[in-house]
């Protein structure tokens, strides 16, 4: 990675801006800018401090974290109390390439950042990416393996957040992920190759039988 990493903390509580912005400053690599308390002061700083990382919360004073996320072309994770499915589906689907919720161990934030680094490192410059560079670099930003045994993209990620704790079909699962049914299917079927995700079928009156998919239970 060239150069060092410039990150804006966008958080409407100053003592909770000024902590992340202190874990920031900690790790090497990375240098933290002023925080910003409002989504009007982030547009501001986004034009003239152009920072590579933006640590935003979902709720602001002006507006939502979320959607100023979806519309700036800048890499950023989320950071919210909110932990609800749907908030974080939004959060992804927006663009978001980590959702942290609050409030957690400046480990897990300090884990994150040194994480991104690697997974920019990867994906920096024009050079085109082989399917296998990306695979390793998305791992890598998602912590390589999910209860000690599988790396996820972020489309596997979304999925099995969708998913939750409820059993549905692939159209259900891309309806209520925002993405194609295609694109669903071949990601779920992967999961369900792993082991992640378990796969039924359902027998109706006519027709093919549906195939069901649920997270596997430990």
């Amino acid at each position: 990675m060239n150069g060092t990493v410039r990150v804006l903390v966008i958080d409407d509580d100053f003592r909770v801006a000024g902590l992340h912005r202190d874990i920031v400053s900690s790790r090497p690599g990375f240098a933290a800018l002023d925080p910003v308390r409002t989504l009007g002061q982030a547009s501001l700083a986004v034009r003239a401090e152009h920072p590579d990382l933006l640590l935003v919360d979902a709720y602001l004073p002006d507006g939502d974290g979320i959607s100023f996320v979806r519309d700036c072309d800048v890499d950023a994770f989320v950071l919210s109390a909110a932990e609800d499915a749907a908030t974080i589906r939004r959060a992804l689907r927006a663009g978001a390439l980590a959702y942290l919720t609050k409030p957690f161990d400046r480990s897990v934030l300090a884990a994150r950042l040194d994480r991104y680094a690697r997974f920019r490192n990867l994906v920096e410059g024009e050079r085109a990416l082989a399917q296998s560079d990306l695979d390793r670099a998305l791992a890598i930003l998602h912590g390589g393996v999910d209860s000690g045994s599988v790396s996820r993209s972020a489309t596997e990620q979304l999925l099995l957040v969708t998913l939750g704790d409820d059993e549905a079909s692939a159209t259900e699962v891309a309806e209520r992920a925002g993405i194609s049914r295609a694109t669903a299917q071949r990601h779920l079927s992967a999961l369900a190759a792993r082991g992640v995700v378990d796969v039924k079928l359902r027998y109706g009156t006519t027709g093919r039988p549906e195939h069901r998919y649920a997270r596997a239970r430990a």
